[in-house]
């Protein structure tokens, strides 16, 4: 039997591995010529992928790693060699991946077997059981039925339970589920975020990062490649967060400080997302740490929230609503993404940070990327698609799965199926949870005007244009008592420089 390894499924511990012949990797590049990939989630990819070759042949398993352009040509080359093989492959996460893998391989003479993906802890049937339950909700129709929604606090607390994480006697420790309100602080301004590790690229990384360059056309900056592409690498990078991030994460997770891309957050993503950790240990590393008193549980618990409950979730909301999830919008917005997405060119200092930790590193952290650069693409009107497609060539740990149901439902709002509201904001969130403000040309307090913080008249005005659809919504009631109070002069005034602001963004000159 022939067990296929995909990409992003590299960890050499697989249970998949356990009766192979054989080991198939194909390093398939035609995606890559598709969209203007950042070169290090590129690199990333395919350096992470010939290093799992090499380990995985030191470890005796026979590897055929083929390179082509596309699955089915390397497919073609696979079957050349033999004929009617038995294929096993761990289940993909992406919408329709399986059906078409197995295609390939059918119409090919192969056999293809579909295992669970031991990179994830609940699996399609444990996630259908919990909604069908009608614990997904807290909410039923008329008929009695759960509804077809999808809430992440009642799945969080499935899976404590269900995996004991963080339980006394089936009681959550600390007596609280989650710490939110003690995890919402801003650092003092002698505090110095922790080190951040640094893998340094090898002979064979370095040939990789050269062959993107020269093979493909890409966004964003080579120089300064430094993220885990081996399971070693990627062990020392869980430890390092432990020892030395994870004690400052819980209370600085949602802040933004000038010239810090890291703060003190895990930076273990991708390697989660390639497969070379696994979602137990690194739980497991977490709350090993709080039972030390290395620890705060404030911290652990965020953290915990973010791997078991978090990334569980989102991966069965996309399964459990694709394809329509990419296929509208509740607020039918079209404007074509602005060009300081790609240039970070404005006077918004916000802005321009969080667009220049993607363009330099393939990264910006979870608030990052929701309360800046969703939430102003969400204000300006931008195609929510366009942007989930920015979020899926631009970050290195992005894949249809992750990026899909994150920009489309907490990003922007294009759909309902899992969030209550919009996650979107004036200027007053990002002068809470940063030092951005105190130094950029714009005045946060003003509204409208010349100076004023373009967060602020893009908000209103948002809020003004989509108030049929949101003012019943989930939390939205407080937002709009406060439009009620406006006058109608101020709202010309609003609306008049948010559409400047659009005019400006769009032709690159705010």
């Amino acid at each position: 039997m022939t067990v296929w390894l995909l990409g992003d499924q590299l960890h050499p511990e697989h249970h998949v591995l356990d009766d192979a012949d054989r080991v198939l990797l194909i390093e398939a590049t035609g995606f890559a010529d598709r969209r203007p990939y950042h070169p290090q989630k590129l690199g990333l990819l395919f350096a992470a992928m010939r290093h799992a070759r090499d380990r995985l042949r030191e470890a005796g398993y026979a590897v055929d790693y083929r390179r082509a352009d596309t699955f089915g040509d390397a497919l073609d080359d696979h079957f050349d060699a033999r004929p009617g093989d038995d294929v096993c492959l761990m289940r993909p996460p992406s919408h329709g991946a399986a059906e078409r893998l197995r295609e390939l391989v059918e119409s090919r003479g192969g056999s293809l077997t579909l295992v669970d993906d031991d990179r994830f802890l609940c699996s399609p049937d444990a996630f259908d059981d919990w909604h069908g339950g009608g614990e997904a909700s807290g909410t039923s129709r008329d008929d009695g039925k759960a509804a077809d929604t999808f809430r992440h606090e009642n799945f969080y607390r499935f899976m404590r339970r269900r995996e004991d994480v963080l339980l006394v006697g089936g009681d959550p420790v600390g007596g609280a589920w989650n710490f939110d309100e003690a995890n919402r602080e801003t650092p003092p301004a002698d505090w110095s975020p922790p080190p951040v590790p640094r893998f340094e690229p090898d002979d064979l990384t370095r040939a990789t990062l050269d062959w993107v360059d020269e093979r493909f056309e890409t966004w964003g900056e080579r120089e300064g490649f430094a993220w885990p592409v081996t399971r070693g690498e990627a062990l020392a990078a869980l430890d390092h967060f432990v020892t030395h991030r994870l004690p400052a994460f819980g209370p600085y997770q949602d802040a933004m400080l000038g010239d810090e891309w890291a703060l003190a957050h895990s930076l273990l993503s991708s390697s989660l997302n390639l497969g070379l950790l696994g979602p137990q240990e690194v739980i497991d590393a977490a709350v090993d740490a709080w039972e030390r008193d290395d620890a705060p549980i404030e911290s652990v618990e965020g953290f915990v929230r973010q791997v078991l409950g978090w990334r569980e979730f989102v991966r069965h909301v996309y399964r459990r609503t694709m394809p329509g999830l990419t296929e509208g919008d509740l607020l039918d917005r079209s404007r074509d993404l602005p060009p300081l997405y790609y240039d970070g060119e404005t006077g918004m200092r916000c802005l321009d940070e969080a667009v220049s930790h993607v363009y330099d590193r393939g990264y910006a952290h979870h608030i990052e990327r929701l309360m800046v650069l969703s939430n102003f693409a969400t204000l300006y009107g931008a195609d929510p698609h366009e942007l989930n497609e920015w979020f899926h060539f631009g970050f290195v740990d992005a894949y249809h799965w992750v990026t899909a149901p994150n920009v489309l439902g907490m990003g922007t709002f294009a759909t309902d199926a899992f969030t209550s509201k919009p996650y979107v904001s004036s200027g007053n969130y990002v002068d809470r949870m940063s030092d951005h403000c105190a130094d950029c040309p714009y005045d946060v307090d003003a509204t409208t005007g010349e100076g004023a913080c373009p967060f602020n008249a893009l908000y209103w005005d948002f809020l003004d244009t989509h108030e049929e659809t949101l003012r019943g919504t989930g939390r939205m009631g407080l937002m709009y008592s406060h439009v009620d109070r406006k006058g109608e002069a101020e709202w010309d005034a609003i609306r008049e420089r948010a559409a400047t602001l659009r005019e400006r963004a769009a032709d690159g000159t705010l």
